[in-house]
């Protein structure tokens, strides 16, 4: 009985965080676009990242006081919990079996000529480059926020009544939707799968968002540099040729 309180509550929390955007960040913007030299684009790029930061780290901090009252709600599956370590090495792995199932999943959406371009990613780009500390909240904050719901509440309650594969497959599609990226549905979808595999592997949320978090860190790391990249590759590219 207590746990699903714990999960109401965090759902609750999670649901307040997405919708405290409506209020809170025009009232940052409000403040940004009264100062003087700040164009309207930039202001609304900073409200939209101390928004995301900020919701973010309050609301992470207030599920870790809600989890510090019920020590039961993170042993929910039955079973043994593979050892600190363990898990940790199975988080690490996990980002890597994260990589590889998008490729699958990239190339069997770009077989249905799927454009390989996610909005939500490149709007998050945007905002951690005006904003670098909401990197903070797409790598650290975001991945514990959405293991807990997707993974520890969602999958963890519905495993227990019907097997591994349909609360899997309902967490990852849950979790897919709700980044309102409808063109890279599998993509997400996927590594929702995964996110849940590890966790259930293990019995510890810890592993999924380790490699929740990894991820995320990865994905900001390369699209900030994309350019650099691009022209290292192109160097490359000059190289070989040159030979």
């Amino acid at each position: 009985m207590k746990n699903n309180k714990t999960a109401f509550y965090l759902i609750l929390v999670y649901i307040l965080m997405q919708l405290s955007g409506a209020l809170f960040a025009p009232l940052i913007f409000s403040y940004l676009k009264d100062r003087e030299g700040m164009e309207v684009e930039q202001a609304k790029l900073l409200a939209s990242g101390w928004w995301v930061f900020l919701s973010m780290a309050i609301a992470t901090l207030i599920v870790f006081l809600i989890l510090r009252k019920d020590g039961a709600f993170l042993n929910n599956l039955k079973g043994k919990k593979s050892s600190l370590p363990v898990s940790i090495l199975w988080g690490i792995g996990g980002f890597f079996m994260v990589l590889f199932g998008q490729a699958i999943a990239s190339l069997i959406e770009r077989s249905f000529g799927i454009e390989q371009k996610s909005e939500n990613t490149a709007s998050l780009i945007q905002i951690a480059e005006a904003v670098p500390m909401a990197i903070f909240a797409i790598a650290l904050f975001a991945p514990i926020l959405e293991e807990l719901i997707f993974r520890r509440v969602i999958f963890g309650n519905l495993v227990q009544k019907t097997n591994f594969f349909i609360a899997g497959a309902v967490s990852a599609i849950v979790f897919a939707i709700i980044h309102f990226d409808f063109t890279n549905l599998l993509l997400y979808a996927v590594s929702g799968f995964i996110f849940a595999f590890l966790y259930y592997k293990t019995r510890r949320i810890l592993t999924s968002i380790i490699a929740h978090m990894l991820l995320n860190g990865f994905v900001v790391l390369i699209q900030l540099n994309i350019e650099n990249i691009e022209r290292y590759q192109k160097y490359l590219e000059t190289l070989s040729n040159s030979q």
